[in-house]
């Protein structure tokens, strides 16, 4: 018994060391190449083709965003059209704005708060509070994306999602521009 006790313990030890391991500071990829431009790389139009998965690796949900982007004032507008597996539609438009000391800010009809974003070389840290419809219940889920841009027309996101500090899955996302 004492045994199995002391395996479960080093087990979870092991997990908290691998997870503090985990980068979580976007300035990591500041010398990666290409470097992100969030304006270029969205203004216009962008296709993404995404899937959410569970924590277990299950894919329960694939879908199709086209996101119109433009700028209006200090403020870059996506507006995303997502259409899913099931046959299902929701639209986001995300108002995000440069800050001065090159933070992003964000906001969208459903996310509470502010999301906020962090660019350094290739990549992009994005964080946010999403309020999930889920069979007539909203819940709030922490998001924590990171966008790496693979060439000036291709990037990739991966999120993620997670209640309570617990890891409820992961969305990924294939972002392609539009020529």
């Amino acid at each position: 018994m004492i045994k199995k006790i002391l395996f479960a313990l080093g087990a979870v030890s092991f997990t908290f060391f691998l997870s503090a391991c985990a980068i979580t500071d976007v300035n990591h990829y500041k010398d990666v190449k290409p470097q992100l431009d969030l304006e270029k790389f969205f203004l216009g139009t962008t296709d993404a083709w995404g899937m959410f998965q569970q924590r277990n690796g299950a894919v329960v949900k694939r879908f199709h965003v086209v996101i119109d982007t433009k700028k209006i004032g200090d403020e870059l507008v996506l507006d995303e059209r997502f259409v899913y597996d099931d046959g299902s539609k929701q639209q986001r438009i995300w108002r995000l704005r440069k800050n001065a000391d090159g933070r992003w800010v964000g906001k969208a009809d459903d996310v509470k708060g502010d999301a906020q974003g962090e660019l350094a070389g290739n990549a992009f840290k994005w964080q946010y509070a999403l309020l999930l419809p889920v069979d007539g219940s909203v819940y709030e889920m922490a998001m924590d994306d990171w966008m790496y841009l693979i060439d000036e027309n291709t990037m990739v996101n991966r999120a993620k999602m997670s209640k309570f500090g617990f890891e409820v899955g992961e969305v990924t996302l294939f972002f392609r521009r539009r020529g």
